[in-house]
């Protein structure tokens, strides 16, 4: 392993720093876009080349280390082909949010995404490694609350078409759903220590997936995203060839490739093993505040008492998520 055996508060914190890490990543995505839109280029010939950067440099990494390559060559072929199923469900979420950015500002499509840690926290009762105790909870809802206040800032005079909307609100629900498959693809299960509440997942899947490294596993679903939508594009009579990108796209194209896919899918999935998926979600939140802020600075988008408060919200949710994790005794 690339860390060694780290104590279990030292593993949490590198937990949570890996998730704040993939938040700014995937919130750099809306900030690439924009300027990707404004050359000329459309959502699918983003996705295409930002999915084909990721999965080289995904495989550059992956294959830079030796033990990332002997956990490569260890993956099962079943493991493999759940590996790739998980990277095409990823066109979903992807596809989605990436066409509403041509219509829908970066700050307001950031927020509307941030509804789904609720929709993961209610998933993990079943399918992933709930939220313990009630402060987790509490933070949450607090944290949903700063969403939905900062949501309820927005000028009704700059709202985006209908279609935008609906793309960005389908975005957060496809997303909750390749979380908790990702979780249970790292192995975690849905029952605790006595938590009986929560039926325990086919032991066979679990076997299969138990273990599973971040590095070869994003390296097959980014590959497996690419070819996708390369697919798509090509098929679809997008401009795809580099002979037709124009030349001031390119440095963002491998922004949104380099930073807001391969980075931030990597230690996402090094992050939600090490602290579970409900409340990586939950730590994701800073991204709306991110995105808020430097979408403000690039773009002059305005923002209002209301979504500072709301934001103000969140950070203050993931602090009390922090430090109150709800430990056991004895």
């Amino acid at each position: 392993m690339l860390f060694g055996r780290i104590p279990i508060d030292r593993e949490h914190a590198l937990g949570v720093l890996l998730v704040v890490i993939s938040a700014c990543g995937f919130g750099s995505g809306a900030l690439f876009a924009k300027p990707i839109y404004g050359a000329g280029v459309d959502w699918m010939t983003l996705l295409a080349w930002r999915f084909l950067f990721a999965a080289a440099l995904s495989w550059g990494w992956l294959l830079l280390w030796p033990a990332h390559r002997r956990a490569l060559r260890s993956l099962p072929r079943r493991r493999i082909a759940i590996l790739v199923l998980l990277g095409l469900f990823y066109l979903g979420n992807t596809g989605t949010y990436f066409a509403a950015l041509e219509t829908v500002s970066a700050s307001l499509a950031a927020l509307i995404v941030y509804i789904y840690p609720a929709l993961v926290a209610v998933m993990s009762v079943r399918f992933a490694r709930r939220l313990q105790g009630r402060r987790a909870w509490g933070a949450l809802a607090l944290a949903t609350l700063g969403v939905a206040l900062a949501v309820g800032g927005i000028d009704p005079q700059q709202a985006p078409p209908l279609l935008g909307l609906a793309l960005t609100v389908a975005t957060p629900v496809i997303y909750a759903v390749w979380i908790i498959l990702a979780a249970r693809l790292s192995g975690e299960r849905g029952e605790s220590p006595g938590d009986t509440a929560v039926p325990p997942y086919d032991s066979e899947v679990v076997a299969e997936t138990q273990g599973t490294e971040p590095a070869p596993a994003a390296a097959v679903m980014i590959t497996a995203t690419a070819i996708g939508w390369s697919i798509a594009a090509l098929a679809t009579g997008r401009p795809v060839a580099p002979s037709q990108i124009p030349p001031e796209a390119w440095l963002p194209l491998l922004g949104v490739g380099a930073i807001s896919t391969a980075l931030a899918i990597q230690t996402f999935y090094a992050g939600a093993k090490r602290i579970g998926a409900a409340r990586a979600s939950l730590v994701s939140t800073v991204e709306p505040v991110y995105t808020i802020v430097f979408a403000a600075i690039l773009f002059a988008e305005v923002l209002t008492p209301l979504q500072l408060l709301g934001g103000a919200l969140v950070i203050i949710g993931v602090v009390i998520a922090q430090t109150g994790e709800g430990r056991k005794s004895g």
